[in-house]
């Protein structure tokens, strides 16, 4: 029997009703014309991975043997780290911070204890590590958690100061405890504090040592329940290390001390040091110090110990730095960090805490880095990390998603970025090195592009579900640095304390042209070379873009749904709002009567710029205040490689850029693109009195900062509250409100209405829901590209639709996506024989199909345009709508892109509501629709984007990016592509006792944990104490979950150890059989000699 499929029927239905939407318009023919490849069955939501560093990190465990990091934050994720490329994110449901993590070394499963009082259990056996058991307290906080190596019994301390403990493989309470009362005097009154610490003596697991927050502590012996010692000292203790022979242990106080103890010397501490005080000469105790909130003592056998702390500087040293010590026999090194210390680790050679450790570099968990120092070499270096740690390094202002990139573009990027890599680090390889890479089955290129508060632009790889940093920018070497005077003040005082902060990018990955919008309302042009240059004078050109706001009175007929054309207006003249030809910087500032006019908000540098390989500048531009008024922040910006042009926009109008000939081609106001036909009766005001502060990057609302303070390029037209209905009808529209560009897109296609031939374009999109048309007339390639001018003309209105415009595309008659026009890479710096290739390279560079070689009328176009609302595709020439959707009626679309399937085209879409939808093109039937992730900030509407292949990002926190597929072909192999945490590894053998030590004793001695906390001779726990809350497989199944590599390799030991076994028991018989020969045979001998002489009849 047929299996009957409801998806495909209601596709069908969506479709009919998609088709229904546009009856009575013209187009209605259109819609049999394409078949449409992509269903709903192609379409799957997922995360992938997560990159960068782990938000507000708490905690931090390591593997010594699987070579494995985990870190857990205070919002309850998990990030763990292997080798470069192997990461992995987990997440606790509860969202409670997690307090402490405990590997099982090389068993492949972790224990995590959270601030409400859980404790979980991790496999990580499995790609996507699961929780296999949880315990939940209802009666005691949980202060401090610890795992014996090798052991299957979890200690755990609490505030009230009684210690529980747990066995991990079934993840029950032992009816073992120890009771704060019955650990210190019973003389003592106090209460001793919170559990701080727990550890078994290296030497006897019997012995448990118990540190108190108040100062006590406690050498508990299991066996008689009792304390065999107590050590009291009058500080409050922050953490405890043993020596590994177990005869002493050091102590980390609040007062900055350090205590070091003998275990059977009760009396007094055996040696008290303070690493950062001053010692008086008369013997008295030095100045106190800041605490030391964790020590560390690590043995090594041919030199001296090292004693590794964090804090304990004196109070005096008031603005230094957070600090590491690291004291070694007589040499105390402090080691300076960027960030407050969250924990440190001491990797050691051996997971044995009873032999020597021989500790080879500490693991720093900082509040915003993680850095790895090296202990083996003189002076401490660090490490070069591997991991995209430094995404954060300035924060994040907006991104840009580039999947299915030309090969050669990060070979290129990461021989340039190469050259910029720091020097000093350790030469030693990366030490945390644990786990497997992935069998990745996306093979093509994709890079994600970051621009930072600073004015650095990051180039990242992301191929293959990694990231690795390729390039760096820095855009804020084309200014002069702010000198704090008076002037300077005024000329920045639009922005914040960031005025290079990046916050649009255009890119051309197959020209690799690059142009920057920063918040200060400039535009920066780059060029590619591989060549290092000295540019003697940055080129500039200045722009007047000031418009007054005006009053709308009515709206037109129809409120945003007309798709009437409009005739053109006349070619506008030049602009008087353009300065001269290239400059530097304008000298005027302030008219007679004190009002700042023709001053850019940033000075461009006057002094040669010296430029490395990479991105070197073509050209600053630059808006400047008019008669007092801030140029407006840009809000959108398009670039094209095959016409040498750019386009900006704000909120009062756009100007278009020949960065060629270094010219100002156009520069209208947004009314004036609508010529005579302007749809909104706009009544002219008078000039306004007093400034008002420009938007942008800056988020105010009510006069109060609000904690996100960058935001959205285009969100000063939305309101923060996110759940305004918008439309373009001007009811809805604040009379204060500007009509801002909000989107461009260059295309070759037909410029108005009825026309026979396609020509280069330029659609416009505003915030009122209009696309207009530019037509742009373009000299020949070569030499006349350079000479002659281009002209540009605007051509009226294609549609209307309701919210802002927020992308534009276009198709062919076949659906096919229809790409912008560009250039193909050259050396500009090119000399010589390069020098000829460049110049034939430009003259071949695709420019714009004359008319007489255009396509007749029938080979239409399909144009695809999405604004906050709604999504249309209109047919051109006809300029006719044949497909409208309406996307959402509630909420409005943050972000929408045209992008490539495997097998087709499609709109994604991201709403402010949180919904992730996909339609078809050019159907517009929904394929995918799910409620993904509420907008919360406006850091997720700046950073979120769609690319190719159904691939999307965003930044999921200050520190870190979220990459998503919405492709189901993706979800499907994301397993595979995924790296393995855990790989089997031979435990190392325990240390050798020595002849000595096993004869006179003196080596480690075993406990029998299991007969000591086993219900037999424990009870059971309280009942109440508790919650079990069990997980989808208990241990068993984690080690069966384990590969079947892991599975092979214990069956065939267990196999060899069985044969060794009966080869031993074989040899054991064969010797007796021997020794029983033998014996026979010598009495035989001896019975024969005796009866040799003897008669018969003498028997």
């Amino acid at each position: 029997m047929k299996k009957f499929n409801i998806r495909k029927v209601l596709d069908g239905l969506k479709e009919q009703a998609s088709s229904s939407v546009s009856s009575g318009q013209s187009g209605a023919p259109e819609n049999n014309l394409m078949h449409e490849t992509l269903q709903s069955e192609n379409f799957q939501l997922c995360k992938t991975v997560r990159h960068g560093f782990p938000y507000q990190p708490s905690s931090m465990a390591h593997d010594p043997v699987q070579k494995i990091l985990a870190i857990g934050t205070q919002s309850g994720a998990l990030r763990l780290f292997g080798r470069p490329g192997v990461e992995c994110y987990c997440q606790h449901e509860s969202g409670a911070a997690v307090i402490s993590l405990q590997f099982l070394i090389n068993e492949g499963a972790l224990v995590s204890a959270l601030a409400d009082d859980s404790v979980h259990l991790w496999n990580l056996r499995q790609r996507r590590p699961a929780i296999l058991h949880s315990l939940k307290f209802n009666r005691e906080r949980i202060t401090f958690v610890h795992l014996p190596f090798q052991s299957k019994w979890l200690y755990i301390g609490t505030e009230k100061g009684n210690i529980h403990i747990v066995n991990v493989e079934s993840f029950t309470l032992s009816g073992y405890v120890i009771m704060w009362n019955k650990a210190i005097e019973l003389s003592s009154k106090a209460h001793p504090g919170p559990v701080v610490h727990i550890s078994d003596n290296p030497m006897d697991e019997g012995k448990l040592i118990i540190g108190y927050e108040a100062g006590i502590v406690v050498l508990w012996d299991l066996k008689s329940k009792k304390a065999d010692y107590r050590y009291t000292y009058d500080e409050a203790i922050h953490s405890v290390a043993w020596h590994h022979e177990g005869k002493q242990f050091i102590c980390s106080h609040s007062d900055g001390t350090l205590t070091i103890w003998n275990i059977k010397g009760q009396g007094k501490p055996f040696q008290t040091i303070t690493p950062h005080g001053k010692q008086p000469k008369d013997g008295k105790k030095p100045e106190p110090c800041k605490p030391i909130l964790k020590v560390e003592y690590k043995t090594t056998r041919l030199g001296d110990p090292f004693m590794i702390l964090s804090g304990g500087l004196s109070y005096d040293t008031v603005g230094r730095r957070p600090c590491l010590t690291v004291m070694h026999g007589k040499s105390t090194a402090v080691l300076e960090m960027d960030y407050p210390i969250v924990d440190f680790l001491t990797l050691c050679e051996t997971p044995y805490s009873n032999d020597f450790q021989e500790p080879y570099a500490v693991v720093v968990l900082l509040e915003k880095d993680l850095v790895v120092i090296d202990l083996a070499q003189n002076g401490y270096p660090i490490f070069e990390n591997p991991y995209p740690l430094t995404i954060h390094e300035s924060p994040v202002t907006c991104c840009e998603y580039f999947a299915d990139c030309p090969v050669d573009l990060i070979p290129a990027l990461y021989s340039v970025g190469s050259r910029q890599k720091r020097q000093g680090y350790s030469k030693k390889e990366w030490p945390i090195s644990g786990g497997n890479w992935g069998l990745g089955t996306q093979s093509y290129p994709e890079i994600i592009i970051t621009g930072h508060a600073d004015g650095t632009v990051k180039f990242w790889d992301a191929s293959a579900i990694m990231l690795q940093v390729l390039y760096k920018l820095k855009t804020a070497k084309v200014f002069e640095k702010s000198r704090n005077n008076k002037e300077d003040k005024q000329n920045t005082e639009i922005v914040d304390e960031d005025p290079f902060a990046i916050q649009i990018m255009a890119w051309c990955p197959e020209s690799r042209m690059l142009c920057v919008a920063g918040v200060s309302a400039n535009l920066i042009i780059y060029r590619f070379s591989r060549q290092e240059i000295t540019t003697e004078v940055v080129q500039l050109l200045e722009v007047r873009l000031q418009y007054e706001v005006n009053d709308m009175e009515s709206p037109p007929e129809g409120g945003g749904g007309g798709d009437r054309d409009l005739p053109t207006p006349g070619a506008a003249s030049p602009s008087p709002q353009t300065t001269g030809p290239p400059t530097h910087p304008s000298t005027s500032s302030n008219s007679s009567d004190g009002v700042r006019d023709n001053v850019p908000c940033l000075k461009v540098r006057s002094t040669p710029l010296k430029q490395s390989s990479g991105y070197q500048v073509e050209l600053v531009v630059q808006l400047v205040w008019v008669s007092g008024e801030p140029p407006q922040q840009i809000t959108s910006l398009a670039l094209n490689s095959s016409y040498g042009l750019i386009v900006f926009g704000n909120s009062n109008g756009l100007a278009v850029v020949d960065y060629l000939q270094k010219t100002v081609l156009l520069n209208l106001g947004t009314v004036e693109l609508y010529g005579s036909n302007d749809p909104y009766q706009r009544q002219a005001r008078s000039p306004r009195k007093t400034r008002q502060p420009a938007g942008g990057l800056c988020d105010i609302n009510e006069g109060s900062a609000s904690e996100d303070r960058c935001k959205s390029p285009t969100s000063d037209h939305r309101d923060n509250s996110f759940s305004r209905s918008r439309s373009s009808s001007v009811t809805s529209i604040d009379k204060e409100a500007r009509e801002a560009i909000t989107s461009f897109h260059f295309c070759e296609t037909f410029a108005r209405k009825g026309d026979s031939a396609i020509t280069p374009c330029l659609y416009v999109g505003t915030s009122l829901g209009t696309v207009l048309a530019v037509a742009l007339n373009l000299p020949p390639a070569g030499e006349q590209r350079l000479l002659q001018p281009v002209i540009v003309l605007p051509s009226g209105t294609l549609a209307r639709l309701k919210g802002s415009i927020l992308r534009m595309a276009f198709l062919d008659n076949t659906g096919t996506f229809l790409p912008p026009a560009f250039e193909t890479w050259y050396e500009p710096n090119a000399a010589g024989a390069d020098s000829e290739e460049r110049d034939k390279a430009r003259k071949r560079r695709p420019v714009s199909v004359s008319p007489s070689t255009s396509q007749e009328l029938q080979e239409s176009q399909y144009a695809v345009v999405c604004s906050e609302k709604q999504a249309k595709v209109i047919a051109l020439p006809s300029q006719n709508c044949i497909f409208k959707h309406s996307i959402t009626e509630t909420s409005f679309v943050l972000r929408a892109d045209v992008v490539q399937m495997n097998i087709g085209n499609c709109v994604a879409c991201f709403c402010a509501n949180g919904h992730i939808m996909t339609l078809s093109l050019p159907g517009l039937r929904p394929l995918l629709d799910v409620n993904y992730l509420p907008l919360t900030d406006m850091r997720i509407a700046r950073t979120f984007c769609f690319t190719n292949l159904g691939q999307a990002m965003y930044l999921t926190s200050p520190t870190e990016i979220q990459r998503i597929t919405y492709s189901q072909e993706t979800c499907e192999n994301l397993q595979e592509m995924l790296g393995e945490l855990f790989t089997p590894v031979e435990t190392p053998e325990a240390p050798n006792r020595g002849f000595f030590k096993g004869l006179f004793g003196g080596g480690a001695t075993s406990l029998d944990r299991e007969e000591l906390f086993g219900e037999t001779q424990a009870g059971k726990a309280s009942r109440g104490l508790a919650q079990h809350i069990p997980g989808p497989q208990g241990l068993e199944g984690m080690k069966g979950a384990a590969s079947g590599v892991v599975a092979d390799l214990a069956r065939a030991r267990i196999a060899l150890d069985e044969r060794g076994q009966k080869l031993g028991e074989l040899d054991e018989r064969t010797a007796a059989m021997l020794a029983s020969a033998d014996s026979f045979g010598k009495h035989a001998h001896d019975m024969m000699l005796k009866c040799k002489d003897k008669k018969w009849y003498q028997f």
